[in-house]
């Protein structure tokens, strides 16, 4: 039902009937009710929340991709990666295409429930220190390839951030197709766009000559670990 109108001057309901045979029959003249009227809302446009990237997706489209210092035959970058391919961040719903499966090529990743998958992507999301980002074959609605920045808050340096990339993989079928190469690329320029003083990467001996095509150089430092579980 609408709502009552209040307002001096207007009789509505038995009140106006009353008021016309009191007045001789004639039925009073009624005004223009000038009281807010209920507006009905538009359903808002609603977004799946597996489908939130991890982060901001604008901070790829931005990216000046004239600071690459790799070439690519035939040429390719964040935007028109290759046919069919789309280069994003990770999403949600990624652990439901292949994802895990990828990263499985790389590295042990053990039985993850989707619950575990998404309580670790919202720390990462919140933080807002984690770009994993993720190449899709949309012709098959999987991920192809995958490479991570993680961004190291530092005290030294005038409190600046440091780069970290990490867990660069291509599935095997799609290896060839310079994913790796353009991944590698994307997350060196993302660091530098968010104002990080350096960036660093690990890799095996046999990929030291990949990395240097990129402005990477061997550190003098050794690289140490201890591992506690696999």
């Amino acid at each position: 039902r609408g709502r009552r109108c209040l307002r001096p001057g207007v009789a509505r309901g038995r009140l106006g009937r009353e008021r016309a045979r009191a007045s001789g029959g004639a039925r009073p003249l009624r005004k223009a009710c000038c009281c807010p009227r209920p507006v009905a809302m538009m359903p808002a446009a609603t977004i799946k929340a597996d489908s939130v990237p991890l982060y901001d997706p604008r901070l790829l489209h931005e990216l000046d991709w004239s600071q690459n210092s790799v070439t690519f035959s035939p040429a390719i970058s964040p935007a028109d990666p290759g046919e069919g391919l789309v280069l994003r961040p990770l999403c949600l719903a990624d652990i439901h295409q292949g994802f895990l499966k990828v990263l499985g090529q790389l590295t042990e990743t053990g039985v993850v429930s989707p619950e575990q998958f998404a309580k670790t992507f919202e720390h990462m999301k919140s933080s807002g220190d984690y770009y994993v980002t993720v190449v899709e074959d949309t012709n098959i609605g999987q991920i192809v390839a995958t490479a991570t920045l993680v961004i190291e808050h530092k005290f030294t340096h005038s409190c600046a951030k440091r780069g970290r990339i990490e867990d660069v993989v291509v599935s095997g079928e799609c290896r060839g197709k310079q994913l790796g190469k353009l991944l590698t690329s994307t997350l060196t320029l993302l660091s530098k766009r968010l104002n990080c003083y350096k960036i660093t990467l690990e890799c095996l001996p046999k990929n030291v000559a990949f990395y240097k095509k990129f402005g990477y150089s061997v550190s003098e430092e050794n690289y140490m670990y201890q591992r506690f579980f696999n």
